[in-house]
């Protein structure tokens, strides 16, 4: 119970720095690296190069609320698209207890899932400084184009319109 505390208290104290957004269509994403829940060293974006690539980063635990909209979107327009989900978790302490926080997110997803789920802890703050951070709970929708680069970004939630301007982004 200590440390499932320790957790929330960590994790609740790590949004205490207000980034605006920094990205600009046609910037390189910076690169991080993460892992993915099977385990895997993944390296953002060298390891998507070749393809295009959505990105749906989130800070906060509420923001899977929007990811999972966005995913839902994808699926019922059938987008085909590499999509990965992206928690950015800034933080010293959510480092030390990040095998405790990825257990529980594989509790709630499923294992077929993992591959496309990537948790970025020590580049979490290098992430949340360039797509800006301010209203933590809506997801940074990057679609990155085959070389790296960034064709569309979205920070203001779920709005249909918005799954219509990167499915036309994705149809060029």
């Amino acid at each position: 119970m200590l440390v499932i505390l320790c957790c929330l208290t960590a994790l609740v104290g790590c949004a205490n720095y207000d980034y605006p957004s920094k990205v600009n269509i046609g910037d390189a994403f910076p690169s991080a690296s993460g892992q993915s829940l099977e385990g895997e060293s993944v390296n953002i974006p060298d390891d998507f190069k070749g393809e295009p690539t959505l990105l749906l980063l989130g800070y906060k635990q509420d923001s899977q609320f929007d990811i999972d909209r966005w995913l839902i979107g994808l699926d019922m327009t059938n987008t085909q698209v590499a999509a990965y989900e992206i928690p950015s978790i800034q933080g010293m302490f959510p480092r030390m207890f990040s095998t405790v926080i990825n257990n529980g997110m594989r509790k709630g997803i499923p294992k077929d899932l993992w591959k496309g789920v990537v948790t970025v802890y020590e580049d979490g703050d290098k992430l949340q400084r360039f797509t800006g951070n301010q209203n933590p709970n809506n997801a940074r929708v990057i679609l990155l184009d085959p070389q790296g680069r960034i064709v569309y970004f979205y920070d203001a939630g779920f709005a249909v319109s918005a799954l219509n301007a990167l499915k036309s982004k994705l149809e060029r």
